[in-house]
């Protein structure tokens, strides 16, 4: 497994790889692997035949009073975790490598930036355009492949790659969960013993709403039930939950006759998570 930790040298290496006329999928990653993570590697090596993991704690995407400082990083861990995937190449930039110094250009999507999470947390989706744009300009991938829980973000990536005309296919990957049903996630590590146990809540929130999607109920009443469930649980602070269309995430009303996913953004303690799942109507 080749480490680079340099733009010159990760982009040498895949030019190899592509003169061989192997095809490339890339997993950007903040770190901190998880078993969410090796999923989204699995995932990448089915479909090409070299795979890049990037490591990079992306300050840009940080609000000022985010957890920059105190995100979870754990270098040697993931090195060995990634080895253990037969990943090709592993690209760990430090900030001053991945974006110098004086630089003034930001990608982003205006619309589905400002909405959600984006309203909640202004310029982190900013962050995320750009940061994801100079990873695809500097691995080159054909594919990448990321998850379903960040739905938000996943959603702008492939409007981006649309917009832009990006030469690389977007896979996403079903969110992966712990026995309880929490969404694994980098941040679980941060709950104390209590808050662990009520983030289960999650999980079960949105089974619920999916089971009674099935019947095809007003969107108010999936809304009513959902933060029923989440009410159940003391230590849940509700940030927000959405209702939206699967794939625009423009707003939804009325009857469900179509598919929506449900966002959810839960704060337990100074933990802030979030899940999402895709409900629909029976046939």
């Amino acid at each position: 497994m080749k480490i680079c930790r340099t733009k010159a040298e990760m982009r040498d290496t895949v030019r190899g790889w592509k003169r061989e006329g192997a095809a490339v999928a890339l997993v950007p990653t903040m770190g901190y692997l998880h078993e969410g993570h090796l999923a989204l590697v699995r995932m990448a090596r089915d479909k090409a035949d070299r795979v890049v993991v990037s490591i990079f704690v992306n300050p840009t995407q940080f609000g000022p009073n985010e957890d920059l400082g105190s995100y979870p990083r754990d270098q040697v861990r993931d090195l060995a975790l990634l080895d253990g995937e037969g990943v090709d190449a592993v690209f760990i930039p430090d900030v001053e490598e991945m974006y110098g110094s004086g630089g003034d250009t930001h990608v982003e999507v205006p619309g589905l930036s400002a909405i959600l999470q984006g309203a909640l947390r202004p310029g982190h989706f900013r962050g995320v355009a750009t940061v994801v744009t100079k990873l695809f300009n500097i691995v080159t991938p054909d594919f990448a492949v990321f998850g379903e829980k960040d739905y938000q973000q996943l959603t702008l990536i492939r409007q981006m790659v649309r917009d832009l005309d990006m030469p690389l296919d977007i896979l996403g990957h079903p969110t992966v969960r712990e026995a309880d049903g929490l969404a694994m996630s980098s941040r679980n590590v941060r709950l104390s013993s209590y808050h662990r146990g009520q983030a289960a809540i999650l999980g079960k929130a949105l089974a619920a709403a999916e089971e009674l999607a099935g019947a095809g109920p007003d969107i108010a009443d999936l809304d009513r039930a959902v933060r029923a469930t989440l009410a159940t649980a003391p230590a849940a602070d509700v940030q927000s939950v959405d209702i939206r269309d699967a794939d625009t995430l423009a707003e939804v009303c009325g009857p469900l006759d179509r598919p929506a996913v449900v966002l959810l953004a839960v704060r337990f303690g100074t933990v802030l998570l979030i899940d999402q799942r895709v409900v629909a109507p029976a046939p």
